[in-house]
């Protein structure tokens, strides 16, 4: 547990050590709840790890962040499934609240006659035998059924992993995907480029993949088939898939049907489905929504399951980032679960806004506990002479509340019309170059492609942010207030955060303060 956080005696069960996983661990643990993280992999990360390839989420990267967070006091035990291993009754008995995030980590098969053939594969089950280390090869023809990110990553792999000439029928790429042996490296030394060809629904401008990287997956050779549709998978004699047969789409009436007439076949060696992702749910199958995830509220709670929340891929396959937002969000609700609060309304958008509490606390400065005081008493403090209503709840001089304070996870991100332009002028940003491959270069090219800028460049670019929202201690508004009733907080009082604050006795009301603000911070209104 992190220095300075207070224990709560609450203990929480992670389901799945992926991205959303570990951000609600991360989250939680600075809340001072217990986390255990239970997975039922070898190594912590998910989709992270075992979905996407190295040269995306660089390994040492990803295991440097993960062991931050471990290192909080994080609890892990790993190859455990839930539903197998242990039931999640048993979980139920031992947590107080349980977080689902074991991913989606099983392919979807193509739905055409054929597809059981042995070296018709998902690319959920492809990438995980590449970043095992088992497959170091494939045949010389890879198609892939795809259009997203995926489908991309399947490609370029494929690609870089190329074939050899004298592999053995044991040493099939099917073969090592089901787990059944594993190619051995000293023999795949010599290998040659892999025919790759993604064929995708959409047209090839309108794939859900990033533009970006299907223009690279273009450099490095791929050929990319678009408005097109798998009809089945031709089988040879032996019962393996020689081709996969498809056909093209036309638009009629704004729905896509295949042209009459237009079916051909892609040779191939290896067929890779990545048209989708699908949920493990044995052991606990009353989860499954009909469409092979869980369903959530706002507070990404199960619905009719109190105490038991949900993120990641088995909520909505997307991003890693919005994962780690599904963390993030549902780190709060346990929070306030855990505390016998009532969950309320989430904001209208659900953005991370910076804690000033939190800092207090953690530097030893937290409020005082409120205590109500009479006219009296206030007056006497203030030096008020006349008989003014100043009701009991306090002053500006009490400790009980952080002045100048307002939560924004209430409000909209801030918008430039509240920024002090002036003060920002036009910098150009710092982007990091990105290694574009040729087919030939591509072989055997495992590297990070995203370069990394210098660490005088980093500084330059961070000096971009314009910390909106946020005082960034420019003293605009303590140079610009003409009553004096803005003031730079004592040393022995800030922290990150913390940098001014007012005199309410003085304060006129005059909006200079917010008109010289550059980042929108202050923000004026009538008070109580």
């Amino acid at each position: 547990m992190p220095e300075g956080v207070q224990k709560t005696g609450k203990k929480v069960a992670i389901i799945g050590g992926g991205p959303a996983g570990l951000s609600v661990a991360y989250q939680l643990t600075l809340k001072g709840h217990s986390c255990t993280i239970f997975d039922e992999h070898e190594l912590l990360g998910g989709m992270m790890r075992y979905g996407i390839p190295g040269f995306r989420t660089p390994r040492a990267v990803l295991d440097t962040e993960i062991q931050r967070i471990i290192d909080l006091g994080v609890e892990v035990k790993l190859n455990v499934h839930i539903g197998k291993d242990i039931t999640l009754d048993q979980i139920k008995k031992d947590y107080d609240a349980i977080f689902m995030g074991m991913g989606a980590q099983a392919g979807r098969p193509l739905p055409v006659p054929g597809a059981d053939a042995p070296n018709v594969v998902t690319a959920m089950a492809f990438l995980r035998a590449f970043n095992d280390g088992r497959l170091q090869h494939v045949g010389k023809r890879v198609v892939v059924i795809g259009g997203g990110d995926t489908s991309i990553d399947v490609a370029t792999v494929a690609r870089r992993l190329g074939h050899i000439k004298t592999a053995n029928p044991s040493e099939r790429a099917e073969h090592i995907i089901a787990g059944q042996v594993a190619h051995d490296v000293a023999a795949v030394s010599a290998k040659d480029g892999a025919e790759v060809v993604l064929c995708s629904r959409s047209p090839v401008a309108q794939m859900n993949a990033n533009k970006h990287e299907v223009d690279e997956a273009l450099a490095e050779g791929i050929e990319i088939k678009g408005s097109i549709t798998p009809v089945s998978v031709v089988v040879g004699a032996d019962g393996r898939a020689t081709a996969l047969r498809v056909a093209e789409l036309e638009t009629v009436g704004g729905k896509q049907v295949v042209k009459e007439g237009t079916e051909y076949d892609i040779p191939a060696d290896l067929i890779v489905s990545a048209i989708g992702q699908a949920v493990d749910f044995t052991g606990l199958d009353g989860f499954d929504n009909g469409k092979g995830l869980i369903s959530a509220d706002k507070h990404y709670q199960v619905p009719g399951q109190k105490g038991i929340f949900v993120g990641g891929d088995v909520l909505r396959p997307h991003l890693l980032t919005t994962a780690i937002g599904h963390g993030r969000i549902a780190a709060e609700s346990i929070d306030h679960y855990l505390s016998g609060e009532d969950l309320g309304k989430r904001p209208k958008v659900d953005v991370a806004y910076f804690d000033v509490l939190r800092k207090e606390i953690e530097v030893g400065l937290a409020p005082e506990k409120y205590q109500s005081r009479s006219k009296d008493e206030v007056k006497k403090e203030e030096g008020f002479a006349k008989d003014i209503d100043l009701g009991v709840r306090g002053t500006d001089k009490d400790k009980f509340a952080v002045h100048n304070f307002e939560d924004r996870s209430e409000k909209y991100v801030i918008p430039s019309t509240e920024l002090f332009l002036g003060h920002f002028p036009y910098t150009p940003r710092n982007k990091r170059n990105f290694v574009t491959l040729t087919a030939e270069q591509v072989l055997g090219h495992f590297e990070e492609r995203l370069e990394a800028l210098d660490s005088k460049t980093v500084v330059s670019e961070a000096k971009r942010c314009m910390s909106c929202g946020l005082c960034f201690e420019c003293d605009n508004c303590v140079i610009y207030c003409p009553q004096t009733a803005v003031f730079k907080v004592k040393k022995a009082q800030s922290t990150t955060g913390r940098y001014v604050d007012t005199d309410y006795s003085r304060c006129i009301g005059c909006h200079i303060c917010a008109d010289v603000c550059p980042t929108g911070y202050i923000k004026m209104g009538m008070g109580d």
